[in-house]
């Protein structure tokens, strides 16, 4: 794991300074404490920080073969590496490192851009080809890992954060008022924008492409899901999946350095830790919770019962509201884009504690989004019955459930379910508030009309991945190709890497993302139970007490009462303030309105408050630290 950084003047091919590669490189020195490295040559400039894991004294990058024709900079880990250095030795290639980005390098020559399809692993990667004067960005299938870049005039400057291309940019750039929109529709900004006008980063599973004065993007993996032909037993499945289970997390234990596991309460962290130890023992696991004082329901006792089935050894980190109120500034800061999950504050801590112990961790997301684990896999899994319902019918209950205060969830999920168009109901249940009530909140003038839909062009693009699926599978893809990698990875990579340590998802293991996705909706929701065929496999592993433990991730829901309880102290001077940076942008009364209706008890829109304290906390400190232009 790493940061890497670059420039590339492709339409006037103007020298590079040597310099403003070092200020990129200088700007990720907590992604790559242990090396760095550079290469400048005429209109090319590559950066690199390093974290070593594997090969740790041959992995100097930037890396290059034998000719110095083809340059690679590489962040990530490919966890097939040996199995494709094989191939490649058989086909003639010499090897001078143990490292897995000598084969990017053997593979581009070998294979082209078709390299990138034979890889299993998470990558953001640079690679030079310098007979054809040729630069490539690209991202993983799953975007685990991320590339930012910016092009201008002929140049692109780009970096694994954003903080590497803000260290050189000439003025500050303005904040982007259709990227703020999705921002406040989502709680995450969807690929490829950021809340920085002209700053963009790639979506998972595309490159960018620099050449002859040109440069182009594109999704290099294609893939289009076909379902099993044969449908097997139950049995097998459960046998099979586990096979693929085990096949994938062998792959992401291989390190030169220590290893642990970020370890939760439930099950999907849990079936890792019964998975681990069929390859070792005592492994070291950490848990962030807030303890019984503060919260009867707490993860702590969970998850170290689970650490004692397995022998493993689990740290705990305990966490209380002055921390979640005194650190969201610096978290914010670390995180570069806002995000407004409540679980930003628990991983940030949990990281912290884990970097003193192991350089490598193991986390238990994609589960839920590969087999329908949340509550609105059932809605979308059942929708079409509720459409089947006659007209007066379902008029009636959903006036009814309009009348309801709160439960502003439900009545989102039903006003979803009713929209035909497939794209359209997609984007309507990932929305935290109805798109023209969050329209209402801009000033006059600063957004584009249909701001907010943009994000089925950028959608638009899966649609290949989206045909054959069911209702279920459709709707997942957009959840493995854009909601997950743009929030909850992003927000993993960003706050791990802040304290030098490379977390790895074992779940999103190619060969497991393909396999999941060839699978009809029965093997992931089935008589109302949510991720049927995944639950199976863990109970091969764990006893009932875990398989029946309610839903927490890192105990989300007590940074959720923390936050109303911070709304009536320092928190609500954000949304009361009219100096609020907030407000250059929108509506101090609208603003206002959402947190009496919250206080009041009418509408439940602590989602939307986090929200705009989050973008507050980012204003601050980009005007802090001059990232920003005010509108």
């Amino acid at each position: 794991m790493c940061g890497i950084c670059g420039q590339y003047n492709f339409k006037g091919n103007a020298p590079v300074k040597p310099g403003d590669i070092e200020r990129m490189a200088r700007a990720l020195v907590h992604r790559g404490p242990d090396d760095e490295g550079y290469y400048v040559s005429g209109a090319l400039g590559l950066g690199f920080r390093r974290l070593s894991i594997i090969d740790l004294e041959g992995g100097h990058q930037p890396m290059s073969d034998q000719q110095k024709s083809v340059w690679v900079v590489f962040n990530g880990e490919i966890y097939n590496f040996h199995e494709l250095r094989h191939e490649l030795e058989g086909l003639g290639h010499e090897f001078r490192t143990r490292s897995d980005t000598e084969v990017i390098i053997h593979g581009y020559k070998q294979w082209g851009f078709e390299v990138l399809n034979r890889l299993n692993g998470m990558f953001g990667l640079a690679i030079w080809d310098e007979n054809q004067k040729q630069l490539i960005l690209a991202r993983d299938a799953a975007g685990i890992k991320l590339v930012y870049y910016r092009v201008e005039s002929g140049t692109v400057l780009f970096g694994s954060e954003l903080r590497a291309v803000l260290a050189v940019l000439p003025e500050r750039p303005e904040v982007d008022m259709t990227a703020l929109n999705l921002f406040l529709r989502y709680r995450y900004t969807p690929s490829p924008l950021t809340l920085y006008k002209g700053i963009r980063k790639l979506a998972p599973a595309t490159m960018a492409v620099f050449k002859n004065g040109a440069w182009r993007e594109e999704r290099w993996y294609r893939i289009q899901p076909r379902l099993f032909p044969t449908p097997k037993s139950d049995t097998d499945m459960v046998e099979e999946l586990l096979d693929v289970y085990k096949r994938a997390l062998k792959r992401h234990l291989i390190s030169d350095v220590p290893v642990g596991l970020l370890l939760s309460g439930g099950i999907d962290s849990g079936l890792l830790l019964g998975l681990m130890s069929l390859y070792g023992a005592s492994w070291p696991t950490y848990t962030v919770g807030y303890g019984k004082s503060a919260y009867k329901d707490d993860e702590l006792s969970d998850a170290a019962e689970t650490a004692r089935i397995f022998s493993a050894r689990n740290v705990p980190v305990e966490l209380t509201q002055d921390t979640f109120e005194q650190s969201l500034p610096n978290i914010v800061s670390v995180l570069e884009e806002p995000i407004a999950a409540s679980s930003i504050v628990p991983m940030y801590f949990v990281c912290e504690r884990a970097c003193h112990d192991v350089k490598v961790a193991l986390v238990g997301q994609g589960p839920d989004e590969l087999w329908g684990g949340y509550t609105r896999h059932l809605g979308v899994h059942y929708g079409s019955y509720w459409r089947n319902i006659p007209d007066w019918l379902r008029r009636g209950v959903e006036s009814g459930i309009n009348r309801l205060p709160r439960n502003e969830t439900l009545k989102r999920g039903l006003y979803s379910l009713n929209i035909e168009p497939r794209m359209q109901r997609y984007q309507n249940v990932f929305s935290i508030m109805p798109g023209g009530a969050v329209d209402s909140l801009f000033r006059e003038n600063l957004l584009l009309q249909g701001a907010g839909d943009q994000i089925c062009e950028f959608w638009r693009d899966l649609e290949p991945e989206m045909q054959g699926t069911d209702e279920l599978g459709g709707f997942q893809v957009l959840e493995i190709r854009s909601s997950l990698p743009d929030e909850l990875l992003m927000y993993a990579d960003k706050l791990s890497m802040a304290h030098g340590l490379e977390v790895r998802v074992p779940y999103l293991d190619k060969e497991v993302v393909e396999y999941a996705q060839r699978l009809p909706a029965s093997f992931k929701v089935r008589l109302g139970q949510r991720k049927w065929l995944h639950r199976r496999v863990c109970e091969k592993f764990l006893p009932p007490t875990i398989l029946r433990r309610k839903k927490r991730g890192f105990a989300v829901d007590v940074v959720d009462q923390w936050f109303n309880g911070s709304l009536n102290s320092r928190m609500s001077s954000y949304l009361l303030d009219s100096s609020s940076l907030m407000f250059q942008f929108l509506k101090p009364q609208a603003v206002r309105c959402l947190l009496d209706d919250h206080r009041s008890g009418k509408n439940d829109n602590h989602k939307m408050l986090f929200s705009l304290i989050v973008f507050e906390e980012w204003l601050r400190m980009c005007q802090s630290t001059g990232c920003y232009a005010e509108t």
